[in-house]
C-alpha cells in the first residue's frame, strides 16, 4: 500500500525558499537592475503545483492498493528527498534571479586620503593615576601608536582640550611634527569640550585639497575623561559638526574611581575629588554627529580601542557588485538538488 502524503515535511522544506523570496521582495537590497526581481513571483506558484500535485498522486495512488508485485520491480521512494530536491531547486531559482538582478553588496576600501584631528583632554582630572603612570601620559602613549598606525598619506592635526583650547598642530603628513604636538600635552585648568570641537573643525578646514579643489573627508578622534566646564555647550558643537558632516568619534577615558588631589587653597583645605569620565556626553556628541563611542579604562583598553578606530577612519563602505557571489549559491543549490533527484531513481542495495 502507498504511503499516505505528510505535509509536514513538505512544509517545511517548501517555506526556506518561499521565505527567502518574500524577504528579497519586500526588503530588498540595492540591485543594478532590480526589474528582474518579477521572476520570485513564480516561487509561490510553483509551491502551489506540486503541492497540488502531491496531493493529486496521493489520491490516484490510494486506487491500487495491492502494490506488492509492483515495489518489488520500482525502487521504493523517499518522500523527503523528493522534498528536498524540489525546495533545492527552487533555492537555486532564487538565488540565481537575484544574481541577475546584479545585486550590490558593501565593501569597505581604504581612504586615499583623509584628515584626522586628534582632541586630547587635558585639564587637571587628566593627572588622575588610576591609569598608570597617569592618565594624560597613558593617552599620549596610545595617541602616539595611534598616529603611527594611520596610512602615511592621511593628515594629522592636535587640538588641547582646557579651558583655553589650542591648535597645537594644523593638519600635516609630516609624522614628527604630530609626535612633537602630541608630547607637549600638559594639565591646565578647566575643561571647554564644545570649544574644542569649533577649533576641531577649524583645523579641517586647514587641511589640504584635492586636485579637483574639493576637501579631503574629515573626522574628529576626541578622548576626554571630564564634564564640560567652560565654553559652549558640546551639542551645540557636535551639532555644527553634524551639518559638516564631520562624525566624531569619542572615547570616555579613565576609571569611576579616579580622584585628583586638590591642594589647600585659601580659606579651603586640602581636598580628594573624584574625577569620573562623563560617559553619557561622550555618547552623546558621537551620537550626534554619526560617530562611534567608546569606554577605555586603562592603557590596554585604549589602544584597542584606537585600533578599533584606526579600522574605522582609515576606510569607507563602496558599493561592489555581487553577481558572482549569488550565482556561485545557485549554482551549489542546483548541483545538490540534482543529486537528490538522482538518488530518487536509484536502486540501492538492501
Amino acid at each position: 500500500m502507498r504511503r499516505r502524503f505528510n505535509p509536514a515535511w513538505l512544509l517545511w522544506l517548501l517555506l526556506i525558499p518561499a521565505g527567502i523570496a518574500a524577504w528579497i521582495w519586500l526588503a530588498p537590497p540595492s540591485y543594478l537592475d532590480p526589474g528582474r526581481l518579477w521572476v520570485l513571483a513564480a516561487i509561490p506558484v510553483l509551491v502551489a503545483a506540486y503541492i497540488w500535485a502531491m496531493t493529486r498522486r496521493n489520491k490516484q495512488g490510494m486506487r491500487f492498493p495491492n502494490t506488492t508485485l509492483l515495489s518489488r520491480v520500482v525502487p521504493k521512494q523517499s518522500q523527503w528527498r523528493r522534498h528536498l530536491a524540489v525546495a533545492l531547486s527552487l533555492l537555486s531559482l532564487v538565488t540565481l534571479t537575484i544574481a541577475w538582478a546584479r545585486p550590490n553588496g558593501v565593501d569597505y576600501v581604504p581612504r586615499e586620503r583623509a584628515t584626522i584631528v586628534l582632541v586630547l583632554d587635558t585639564s587637571m582630572s587628566m593627572g588622575a593615576t588610576d591609569v598608570e603612570p597617569n592618565r594624560l601620559d597613558a593617552a599620549k602613549q596610545a595617541a602616539l601608536t595611534f598616529v603611527a598606525a594611520l596610512p602615511a598619506q592621511y593628515n594629522v592635526a592636535v587640538v588641547a582640550l582646557a579651558g583655553n583650547s589650542r591648535i597645537l598642530s594644523p593638519p600635516v603628513t609630516d609624522r614628527a611634527a604630530t609626535k612633537q604636538a602630541i608630547n607637549s600635552l600638559k594639565l591646565a585648568n578647566s575643561t571647554a569640550i564644545g570649544e574644542s570641537i569649533y577649533l576641531a573643525l577649524t583645523a579641517l578646514q586647514m587641511a589640504p585639497k584635492g586636485t579637483d579643489d574639493t576637501p579631503a573627508p574629515g573626522a574628529v578622534v576626541m578622548l576626554s575623561d571630564g564634564t564640560n566646564t567652560a565654553g559652549r555647550a558640546p551639542l551645540q558643537a557636535a551639532a555644527e559638526a553634524k551639518k559638516q558632516n564631520v562624525p566624531i568619534y569619542t572615547i570616555a577615558y579613565g576609571t569611576d574611581l579616579g580622584h585628583v588631589d586638590l591642594p589647600a587653597e585659601g580659606d579651603q583645605p586640602a581636598s580628594r575629588e573624584l574625577v569620573p569620565p562623563d560617559r553619557a556626553l561622550m555618547a552623546a556628541i558621537a551620537q550626534a554627529t554619526g560617530g562611534t563611542t567608546f569606554s577605555a579604562s586603562d592603557l590596554g583598553q585604549l589602544d584597542a580601542v584606537y585600533r578599533n578606530l584606526s579600522s574605522e577612519v582609515g576606510r569607507m563602505p563602496v558599493n561592489k557588485e555581487v553577481t558572482a557571489t549569488w550565482a556561485g549559491y545557485g549554482l551549489a543549490f542546483a548541483v545538490v538538488a540534482a543529486l537528490a533527484a538522482v538518488s530518487l531513481g536509484a536502486r540501492w542495495p538492501s
